[in-house]
């Protein structure tokens, strides 16, 4: 790794350990206090460039930026408790990377680092707004189950964390908003490209606008004589049960990836891809792709789903089982595994060089995965099925909501109750359903990234449809973005 490389990677160390694969960070933690974070932007600012490839030296460049703002303008481990959970969260080491014993070695080391984690986060957690404070407090909890019995240092560690979110969520400041220049600054430097949120929003509307549209002729396809909202109650009660849900999600693995070798929409999907059920600190998941990294040996790869939890009141399970319903499953599937993030991750595998196999852009990631989902639209997935159709737009609005709720409660333009009103309006969900997903644009707003990265991708792809006249073709196009690795949104265009 090049002296930049490595620097991005101590202060990113959970995220490059767990996506790129980079298992020299195995068993430890990130020291992520006020002065742990010093020393470790200390060491960014002043650590060598050498990539010679300009897209690769202007990769490691947005990274530097991105970290520098990220941690050192906006502090955002002083506010954000996921970068510390994220800290804990030993999950990694349940794939088959390595042999078993380095792998429990790797988890027994990183359990006995949780009191100094837990430390650094008390010390570091003095700005957290008290409702993003409260959103951060079952996800915590839920740490808990990699706790083995008997694992006292590490249970009370966790209790104290826990402890602290409490207080913060009944103590800490009312007020959600980060303001409108932070967020554009946070999120022009994840991407390195400048924002205006102003156009992203209203670009989201006109979003919006279209998407209902599209669910308006598909579910009148379904039934001209229904209400939409009642076509579409029938298509999401329409599920498979808890007992159901991975078999059929399991069944729809090969069919996406067939589909895609078939259509010749990239170079072939390889490897194996396994189903599983989400892992109990991620349960606020609806699926989750757990890929072979870049720089592991080569190994099965997990799409997770969440079935509900058995404790539930029944109402809750039905609303949450609703995220899976039959119509909809596909979709999830496409952008789970091929076209998406299974397929996505092979390519990562193939790219070349250490950068463009380990740093990993939100935006570009997720926006290629919600791309293909209207791509799989476009090419005919399901043979025109309305009810695919209605899915698609379902989950686009889903998408635009969660752009629109995070622009409007970071810039104070939106309350909590405003955006769970969103969601249950344009999404269709239930209440605990829309609060779940408020919670999560609280802990992580670069969940806008999935409608923004989509809307990056389709602007190129018009671009080099132009520029490249009778040249262009879609296997030509997915293969050149995806040999960039997972680039910011605003390098994209070096493919042209």
């Amino acid at each position: 790794m090049t002296h930049l490389l490595t620097a991005i990677g101590d202060l990113t160390l959970a995220r490059t350990r767990e996506e790129a694969g980079r298992h020299e960070y195995d068993g430890l933690v990130q020291d992520l206090s006020p002065t742990g974070v010093k020393r470790d932007l200390d060491a960014l600012v002043t650590a060598d460039n050498p990539a010679v490839d300009p897209h690769d030296r202007a990769q490691l460049e947005a990274a530097r930026h991105r970290l520098r703002v990220r941690f050192g303008e906006l502090e955002l481990h002083r506010r954000d408790p996921t970068l510390h959970l994220e800290n804990l969260e030993t999950f990694c080491y349940q794939r088959d990377y390595a042999e078993a014993g380095h792998r429990a070695e790797a988890t027994r080391r990183h359990l006995d680092a949780w009191p100094q984690a837990v430390d650094a986060a008390i010390a570091s957690l003095d700005r957290v707004p008290a409702p993003v404070a409260a959103a951060a407090i079952e996800p915590a909890r839920s740490l808990a189950s990699y706790v083995p019995d008997g694992d006292s240092r590490a249970a009370a560690a966790l209790d104290r964390l826990v402890a602290h979110l409490e207080h913060l969520a009944t103590d800490g400041d009312p007020e959600v908003a980060i303001g409108g220049a932070a967020l554009a600054r946070l999120a022009g430097a994840d991407e390195a490209v400048d924002v205006d949120l102003t156009s992203l929003a209203d670009r989201a509307e006109t979003e919006r606008e279209t998407w209902w549209q599209h669910l308006t002729e598909a579910c009148r396809r379904i039934d001209p004589n229904a209400p939409v909202a009642d076509t579409m109650a029938a298509l999401l009660d329409d599920h498979p049960s808890a007992a159901e849900l991975l078999a059929e999600t399991t069944s729809l693995v090969d069919q996406v990836i067939q589909w895609t070798n078939d259509r010749g929409l990239l170079p072939p999907v390889d490897g194996e891809c396994s189903v599983r059920a989400t892992p109990a600190s991620q349960g606020f998941q609806v699926a989750a792709m757990y890929a072979t990294a870049p720089h592991e040996p080569d190994a099965a790869s997990w799409f997770c789903v969440t079935p509900p939890d058995p404790g539930w009141p029944e109402a809750r399970q039905r609303d949450w089982l609703r995220n899976y319903h039959r119509s909809g499953l596909a979709n999830i599937a496409l952008h789970e595994v091929a076209p998406g993030h299974f397929a996505h991750a092979r390519a990562r595998r193939r790219a070349d060089g250490d950068v463009r196999k380990t740093l990993n852009s939100t935006a570009f990631t997720e926006g290629w995965a919600h791309y293909i989902e209207q791509l799989a639209l476009e090419e005919g997935y399901a043979d025109g099925d309305p009810r695919f159709a209605a899915s698609v737009a379902r989950d686009a609005l889903l998408r635009v909501t969660r752009l629109a709720c995070v622009i409007g409660l970071q810039t104070g333009t939106m309350s909590l109750a405003d955006a769970e009103d969103r969601y249950r309006r344009d999404t269709f969900c239930g209440p605990d359903t829309a609060r779940a997903a408020v919670g999560r644009v609280l802990r992580d707003p670069t969940t806008m990234a999935y409608t923004w990265g989509k809307l990056a991708i389709l602007d190129l792809r018009e671009t080099a449809k132009q520029r490249w006249g009778n040249d262009f073709s879609l296997r030509r196009f997915h293969t050149a973005l995806l040999d960039l690795g997972a680039p910011p949104i605003g390098l994209i265009s070096d493919i042209l």
